[in-house]
């Protein structure tokens, strides 16, 4: 017989329905293999679907498991802040408790929750490890653009935080909105490199304003980033494009192009380090369902 899987749909990185990143989050995967949880993932054709399972850590509050249409990943903050939410609001974890731990593939990831009626909920960022530089020219093409539309003097460079991502810096919004992926010019620009994730973005006087594609994955365009806000950070750090003092704060805003507003909090603990990076996140529901398990 069919096993029925409860699930919620919630949007995060915004408190307005329809706006965000929407992400479905099923309440109980322990009875799917990851076969079952990716074919469902396709089923839902978000940028990435999550899995909530009991926790083989007795340090953490749940176990997550995440995927994109196309793959599993290691580490998503996107499904780590929905699914914190769900997590409060389906009282699998206490209304009073404001720090636990969420085991992913990754690792136990951190996550703080913020006192007070409003959700709002940070991770903090796995450790931050920085790649091979690329062209700077072979880039900009790659986003039908030049070299004259990047930050001087500043080359495009894989970070990662579990996911690797190659970091492109603009001067503008009109730049990053104009922007349009070759993605198999990009692959040539890139190398041998397994970084598939390719984020652009423009330093603000608030932070940054961000887009994020991810083809190989059957993510044309993300709305919200978690997974890489906090490599965004340390890139930006490095370059100078932001300040690194301790107690910092900055926001990421990606998703205006696609009608998909997110905000993604930052706040920097220390230096640009491993694990000194929290991303934060509000979210809100705005739907549930059962699925009948393939």
């Amino acid at each position: 017989m069919a096993a029925r899987l409860n699930y919620r749909v919630v949007d995060v990185f915004t408190d307005t329905p329809f706006l965000g990143n929407p992400l479905a989050v099923f309440l109980d995967g322990s009875s799917l293999t990851g076969e079952a949880m990716q074919t469902i993932a396709q089923e839902m054709n978000l940028s990435e679907t999550v899995f909530i399972l009991p926790p083989e850590e007795a340090s953490c509050a749940s176990r997550l498991r995440i995927f994109t249409p196309g793959k599993e990943l290691p580490f998503a903050g996107h499904p780590t802040i929905g699914a914190t939410f769900v997590l409060v609001d389906e009282e699998f974890v206490a209304p009073d408790v404001a720090n636990f731990f969420l085991q992913e593939n990754v690792g136990p990831v951190p996550i703080r929750r913020e006192p007070g009626e409003t959700f709002m909920a940070w991770l903090t960022t796995p450790e931050i490890t920085f790649g091979d530089k690329h062209d700077r020219a072979a880039c900009a093409a790659a986003l039908g653009l030049t070299e004259q539309d990047l930050v001087p003097d500043v080359e495009p460079q894989v970070v990662s935080a579990g996911v690797p991502g190659v970091f492109i810096a603009l001067r503008d919004k009109a730049a990053v909105d104009r922007a349009v992926l070759d993605e198999p010019a990009m692959r040539n620009a890139l190398g041998d490199s397994d970084a598939l994730e390719r984020f652009i973005f423009c330093p603000t006087d608030g932070g940054a304003y961000s887009r994020m594609f991810v083809p190989a994955m059957g993510i044309p365009e993300d709305p919200a980033t978690g997974g890489l806000t906090g490599p965004l950070a340390a890139y930006m750090m490095r370059n100078g494009l932001v300040s690194h003092a301790s107690g910092t704060r900055f926001v990421s805003e990606q998703g205006v192009k696609m009608g998909r507003r997110s905000l993604l909090h930052v706040h920097i603990d220390g230096d640009y380090g491993a694990k000194a990076i929290e991303v934060g996140g509000t979210a809100v529901s705005v739907g549930q369902g059962t699925l009948v398990s393939p």
